[in-house]
């Protein structure tokens, strides 16, 4: 099966032929604890759960943040299958540029156990909506500096009060969508 590959300390696209058997990915890996993004069209993103305790180098792919090496198969209702992306077309769209926003919020919750595309829930007008750590980390990305400041020193206390991380975000998620609406 074709599949790519981005190798996470040299942003490097790999074309590989692998053989698609139950524990293919987990090889992979070397891991049991995978992330699955549907980011890519008619794709699937393959990622370590473990990268950001293990602190392994960030990136973009589009502009859904990656940590770690990535593994990218096609994907058709629900079942892996060769990737249509070329190693030049996924090459365009890896980004190896992490701004200092990311850098540091990554490091702040490396030690934590949380997952960046673990979903929780957040209320937009009487509805619930789904959204991810990443989401978070994207929206006050492109907050201005003081709203980031804010976020950060407030990231800080997180540890110190031993309070959860993942409920922070929540609740960061929540301010966000407050905002929003």
């Amino acid at each position: 099966m074709k599949a790519l590959s981005v190798e996470h300390t040299t942003q490097e696209v790999k074309e590989l032929d692998i053989t698609m058997v139950a524990n293919t990915v987990y090889t992979f890996f070397s891991s049991i604890l995978i992330d699955e993004l549907p980011t890519l069209k008619e794709h699937i993103i393959y990622t370590d759960s473990n990268a950001l305790s293990e602190r392994k180098k960030a990136y973009f792919i589009g502009e859904q943040l990656i940590l770690g090496d990535a593994l990218i198969l096609g994907r058709e209702d629900f079942n892996d299958t060769d990737a249509k992306i070329t190693k030049e077309e996924l090459s365009s769209l890896v980004a190896l540029h992490v701004n200092d926003f990311y850098k540091e919020v990554l490091d702040l919750i490396a030690d934590t156990d949380v997952n960046l595309y673990k979903t929780f829930t957040v209320e937009k007008n009487g509805e619930q909506i789904a959204l991810n750590i990443e989401w978070v980390l994207y929206t006050f990305n492109i907050a201005d500096e003081r709203t980031k400041e804010y976020f950060i020193n407030e990231l800080k206390k997180v540890p110190v009060n031993k309070e959860d991380v993942e409920a922070y975000m929540q609740k960061m998620a929540q301010l966000a969508m407050n905002v929003a609406s």
